[in-house]
Protein backbone atom coordinates (compact mmCIF):
# COMPACT_ATOMS: atom_id res chain seq x y z
CA UNK A 1 0.00 0.00 0.00
CA UNK A 2 1.40 3.47 -0.86
CA UNK A 3 1.79 6.63 1.36
CA UNK A 4 -1.03 8.35 -0.65
CA UNK A 5 -3.63 4.84 -0.36
CA UNK A 6 -2.46 4.82 3.77
CA UNK A 7 -3.73 8.62 3.80
CA UNK A 8 -7.29 7.72 2.19
CA UNK A 9 -8.43 4.82 4.48
CA UNK A 10 -11.17 5.32 6.54
CA UNK A 11 -12.37 2.77 9.38
CA UNK A 12 -15.77 1.01 8.58
CA UNK A 13 -17.54 4.23 10.81
CA UNK A 14 -17.20 6.35 7.99
CA UNK A 15 -19.61 4.46 6.20
CA UNK A 16 -22.46 4.25 9.53
CA UNK A 17 -24.73 6.79 8.32
CA UNK A 18 -25.04 5.53 4.48
CA UNK A 19 -25.60 2.04 5.55
CA UNK A 20 -27.72 3.21 8.18
CA UNK A 21 -29.70 5.16 5.21
CA UNK A 22 -29.78 1.78 3.35
CA UNK A 23 -30.64 -0.72 6.02
CA UNK A 24 -32.06 1.30 8.82
CA UNK A 25 -30.73 0.04 11.19
CA UNK A 26 -27.28 0.18 13.30
CA UNK A 27 -24.53 -1.44 10.70
CA UNK A 28 -21.36 -0.36 12.33
CA UNK A 29 -22.06 -3.20 15.21
CA UNK A 30 -22.93 -5.96 12.51
CA UNK A 31 -20.35 -8.46 11.32
CA UNK A 32 -18.88 -9.48 8.66
CA UNK A 33 -16.94 -12.66 7.48
CA UNK A 34 -14.58 -12.05 4.40
CA UNK A 35 -15.40 -14.24 1.96
CA UNK A 36 -11.71 -14.51 1.17
CA UNK A 37 -9.48 -15.85 4.58
CA UNK A 38 -12.73 -16.00 6.41
CA UNK A 39 -11.92 -13.12 8.82
CA UNK A 40 -15.05 -11.87 11.12
CA UNK A 41 -14.76 -8.17 11.38
CA UNK A 42 -17.31 -5.69 13.10
CA UNK A 43 -18.03 -3.27 9.62
CA UNK A 44 -16.90 -0.18 12.28
CA UNK A 45 -13.37 -2.01 11.70
CA UNK A 46 -13.16 -2.52 8.14
CA UNK A 47 -11.25 -0.60 5.93
CA UNK A 48 -13.06 1.94 3.77
CA UNK A 49 -12.08 3.70 1.04
CA UNK A 50 -14.15 7.00 -0.48
CA UNK A 51 -12.15 8.65 -3.17
CA UNK A 52 -13.53 6.13 -5.88
CA UNK A 53 -16.70 6.21 -8.07
CA UNK A 54 -18.52 4.81 -5.16
CA UNK A 55 -17.52 3.56 -1.71
CA UNK A 56 -14.91 -0.08 -1.29
CA UNK A 57 -14.68 -1.80 1.71
CA UNK A 58 -11.96 -3.97 2.47
CA UNK A 59 -11.34 -6.66 4.82
CA UNK A 60 -8.52 -5.46 7.25
CA UNK A 61 -7.11 -8.89 7.86
CA UNK A 62 -6.38 -9.86 3.88
CA UNK A 63 -7.58 -6.93 1.96
CA UNK A 64 -10.39 -7.81 -0.58
CA UNK A 65 -12.95 -6.05 -1.44
CA UNK A 66 -15.83 -7.03 0.90
CA UNK A 67 -18.38 -4.31 -0.62
CA UNK A 68 -19.53 -1.56 -3.46
CA UNK A 69 -21.78 1.35 -2.73
CA UNK A 70 -22.14 3.53 -5.38
CA UNK A 71 -25.09 5.85 -4.65
CA UNK A 72 -27.12 7.87 -7.45
CA UNK A 73 -30.29 9.84 -8.01
CA UNK A 74 -32.67 7.98 -5.59
CA UNK A 75 -30.85 4.67 -5.81
CA UNK A 76 -28.32 2.79 -4.52
CA UNK A 77 -26.07 -0.28 -6.04
CA UNK A 78 -24.59 -2.60 -3.51
CA UNK A 79 -21.73 -5.44 -4.24
CA UNK A 80 -21.88 -7.45 -1.34
CA UNK A 81 -19.85 -10.71 -3.09
CA UNK A 82 -16.76 -10.29 -0.71
CA UNK A 83 -18.85 -11.10 1.90
CA UNK A 84 -19.92 -14.85 3.37
CA UNK A 85 -21.99 -13.59 6.09
CA UNK A 86 -23.25 -10.63 7.41
CA UNK A 87 -25.25 -10.54 10.91
CA UNK A 88 -27.40 -8.08 11.87
CA UNK A 89 -27.80 -7.71 15.60
CA UNK A 90 -31.41 -6.18 16.55
CA UNK A 91 -31.65 -3.26 18.84
CA UNK A 92 -32.54 -4.08 22.22
CA UNK A 93 -30.86 -7.38 21.81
Amino acid sequence: MTVEQADMKLDGNAIGGLLAEIFNMEMTTAEGTCGGCGAVNAVGRVDVYVNAPGTVVRCPACGQVLMRIVRGRGRYWIDLSGIRCLELIEPGT
